[in-house]
């Protein structure tokens, strides 16, 4: 197999037809890297994956030249791991462990997933101690990937806004090795990171490296941002589009940290994701 590129960019790209497609989709785009659900993300349920679909999947890596380091499967987003209700907790719970299962049987060794939402119900303390608790059960019962926790913008009662709720998660899991952390750039500025000058970047990265730590970072998100800053409204842009500008993605291609991690564009418009990809890599020196 050919070396690996030193940046792992890509879309969070459609496994229509299978998941073995997924892999064949991220290369026609010239990807480097990138995401995919391996089930349907807005249903509970779904047929169990077959052997001979997993097996094309790893075939279809091999060929394509990925490594699991360059892939973040991402979550379904009706997973609740913070529901203060017991019966939706449970459901999330199982509905995560699925997912993770899935990830093991395709090669992969990440599985992204938002923290959840207290639902203004209870305090965010809670909300954080209760995502915890569901990232030990499934760890429990797996081996051999790492549950990856993205930040939000914080709406809608969304925990993981703030650094110190996932410090508040990592604090409760039982075996914080196989847990990480994927930074949002979209969300980051909603949530008040103001990351549009070189300086407001750094800032944000020592802050995640004095609550988190850098081992933990897993894989990024780089969205441009409709909503301005600290506006807790998740709406992504084409980068360079928004309020963010380049610079912030510029800081991230001219910086080690985030070699070797999946960096994945969730920008809205399919069409403009070749000219992204080679836009990021040119930002590269």
């Amino acid at each position: 197999m050919k070396p690996l590129p030193r940046y792992f960019i890509g879309p969070h790209v459609s496994a229509g037809g299978g998941v073995s497609n997924a892999p064949l989709n991220a290369h026609a785009l010239n990807a480097t890297g990138f995401a995919l659900f391996t089930k349907n993300q807005r249903q509970w349920s779904a047929p169990p994956l077959a052997a001979a679909e997993a097996a094309a999947f790893r075939k279809q890596m091999q060929a394509c030249g990925y490594t699991p380091a360059q892939v973040m499967p991402h979550a379904g987003y009706l997973i609740n791991l913070a529901s203060p209700n017991p019966a939706a907790h449970a459901q999330s719970i199982a509905a995560f462990l699925d997912e993770a299962r899935r990830c093991i049987a395709l090669g992969l060794d990440k599985l992204n997933v938002h923290p959840g939402s207290h639902l203004r119900i209870i305090p965010p303390a809670a909300a954080c101690a209760r995502t915890a608790a569901a990232l030990n059960t499934v760890l429990a019962q797996t081996d051999g990937i790492t549950l990856v926790i993205e930040n939000t913008a914080g709406s809608g009662g969304n925990i993981g806004a703030s650094f110190d709720d996932l410090s508040r998660i990592l604090d409760g899991v039982d075996t914080p090795a196989r847990v990480g952390f994927c930074l949002d750039t979209a969300h980051a500025f909603a949530a008040g990171h103001d990351i549009r000058t070189r300086d407001g970047f750094l800032d944000m990265m020592d802050a995640f490296d004095k609550h988190i730590g850098r081992a933990f970072l897993k894989g990024m998100h780089l969205n441009d941002s409709r909503s301005g800053l600290a506006s807790r409204v998740d709406r992504h842009e084409t980068l360079g589009n928004g309020a963010l500008g380049l610079e912030p993605f510029t800081c991230i291609m001219r910086d080690d940290r985030f070699a070797g991690i999946p960096l994945i564009l969730e920008t809205p418009d399919p069409a403009r994701w070749p000219d992204e990809i080679q836009s990021l890599l040119q930002l590269e020196r």
